[in-house]
């Protein structure tokens, strides 16, 4: 029977869920041994209210891992349990905890938050999502009293169960397979793919496709949530054929065993491990080493690259990279930025290529950086003069297809305004030359391509964006936009016609110091 002091009580522990963590301490601290029994009991449902990875931390006594990457699965799953409608796609390597995180304690932590929802599992096989349905199952079964949830009755398979006295439950199945019964809420995939040679062929590739359209969505409720989670195996694989196909629609929160940019998600360093407690950069190498570049780049970074046939070799780019400490010991010749401007079709691959080489005396060439991104004119044009500044280059090299006029003038202004800031260093502005692409593309490659074969360009660090370009283009295919910058800068330092000794010689000796 229910007495006025419980029901008093109870309206204190309720008000206690409201107040913030300072004044909750303070109660605490003032309440009786009997009450601060519950209020523990109160703090440990709050604590798992909180996200996957606090419920974890409470049902393991504090043994379950927890990292700033997984910190990102977590808010993805209370932005779902909140109400939000997302399609989010999380790419990360091996061994960081993504499957335990995604298929595991948040099906377990949202299926808590809310029991009357649906939550569907799919893996690329169906015994690996039956593993994790089970594991889902036996935890709510063995923590049921403190969870607030329990099994239906004659309702427990490992890849189908229902919540007592709720409608919610969990399905799982392999991909490819059925998802049959009532609608999800969430459907989380968790590696579609089993590995390179699963993604590598087109056949299961349009399988997987296929099963994604005609499977997966027609099960998902109206305001259904999306949780892609997987390795990058191939551009054309669930994740790349989705970014082709509807970008804007698309969270992506790529974590790469190294950090790749500065704009990283977890704001790393480019080069800084992604769980240094863990697997930190020198482990990577040898990982990398024993791996190999191909699953290196595909498995841990998520930048995946293809076997051998197109126009470019991965051997022809690894084997003769340098680092940036070495180039300090190299003279130069001529430096310059070569722009290959947007088309302005405002698709995903739109970019504008911003990529800086050169050349020494005796004929080898660098890939100094690639600055390429989805800029508007006033962006690239800065961003390019900036370049030239920083790396003293003597010219701009400008594909002047579309809009040539307008793509000089770009670069007149933002020079113009550099010098008003002071920020010219005292230069001459380089000069532009333009580049009417009227040969077909694979004329234009094939000969810098050779440069590659013969072991005389060197990529100073690593490009991925750019090298992943020049290895899967093949003839036929529209070329993107790092690439061609690459091109036209290359073209244009290996021109003997173009040394600034010759025809077209610096009158301001500005190759003045230069070998």
């Amino acid at each position: 029977m229910t007495t006025p002091t419980d029901l008093a009580e109870d309206a204190v522990l309720q008000h206690y869920r409201t107040l913030p963590v300072p004044e909750r301490r303070r109660v605490a601290r003032r309440a009786s041994p009997e009450l601060r029994l519950r209020l523990a009991w109160v703090e440990r449902q709050i604590a798992m209210d909180r996200s996957p990875g606090s419920l974890a931390a409470v049902l393991t006594e504090g043994k379950e891992m927890q990292a700033p990457h997984l910190d990102i699965i977590d808010r993805v799953y209370q932005r779902i349990a909140a109400g939000e409608r997302l399609k989010v796609m999380v790419t990360m390597p091996p061994r960081a905890g993504k499957s335990r995180r995604t298929s595991r304690w948040g099906p377990v932590w949202y299926l808590r938050r809310q029991p009357d929802h649906r939550f569907m599992l799919a893996s690329y096989a169906a015994h690996l999502a039956d593993d994790h349905g089970r594991w889902v199952r036996n935890t709510i079964t063995e923590h049921a009293p403190t969870l607030g949830i329990s099994l239906k009755y004659g309702s427990q398979a490992a890849n189908r169960f229902d919540i007592d006295r709720r409608d919610g439950g969990m399905v799982t199945a392999g991909v490819g397979g059925a998802l049959t019964g009532r609608g999800a809420h969430v459907a989380a995939v968790d590696d579609p793919f089993k590995g390179a040679e699963d993604a590598g062929s087109p056949t299961q590739r349009d399988r997987v496709w296929d099963w994604w359209q005609s499977v997966l969505l027609t099960r998902l409720e109206p305001q259904g949530s999306v949780l892609l989670v997987n390795t990058r195996w191939d551009d054309d694989d669930l994740s790349g054929r989705l970014l082709k196909e509807e970008p804007e629609e698309w969270i992506v929160i790529d974590l790469p065993a190294l950090a790749l940019t500065a704009d990283d998600p977890l704001g790393r360093q480019p080069g800084e491990a992604l769980w240094p407690e863990r697997y930190n950069a020198d482990d990577y190498a040898r990982i990398r080493k024993s791996v190999g570049e191909r699953v290196w780049w595909s498995l841990y970074q998520q930048q995946p690259r293809p076997l051998e046939g197109g126009v470019w070799q991965w051997a022809w780019i690894t084997a003769n990279r340098i680092s940036p400490a070495a180039l300090r010991g190299i003279d130069l010749s001529r430096i310059v930025v070569a722009i290959d401007p947007s088309g302005g079709a405002g698709g995903a691959n739109d970019e504008t290529g911003i990529v800086a080489a050169g050349r020494t005396a005796d004929g080898q060439y660098y890939v100094l950086e690639d600055r390429s991104g989805r800029h508007g004119a006033n962006a690239w044009g800065r961003e390019a003069c900036l370049r030239a500044v920083e790396l003293r280059a003597d010219a701009f090299v400008v594909e002047t297809n579309f809009g040539g006029d307008m793509t000089k003038q770009v670069l007149i202004q933002a020079w113009q305004e550099l010098e008003r800031q002071d920020a010219t260093a005292g230069m001459p502005m380089p000069r532009i030359v333009e580049v009417v692409a009227k040969q077909g593309k694979r004329l234009r490659a094939e000969p810098i391509a050779q440069l590659y074969e013969q072991g005389l360009v060197h990529h100073v660090g690593e490009w991925p964006t750019l090298e992943t370009q020049m290895v899967t283009w093949l003839p036929g295919m529209d070329s993107p936009d790092r690439m061609d910058a690459a091109v036209h800068a290359l073209t244009e330092l290996a021109d003997p016609a173009s040394t600034g000794l010759g025809t077209v010689a610096y009158q301001d000796q500005r190759l003045r110091g230069r070998r």
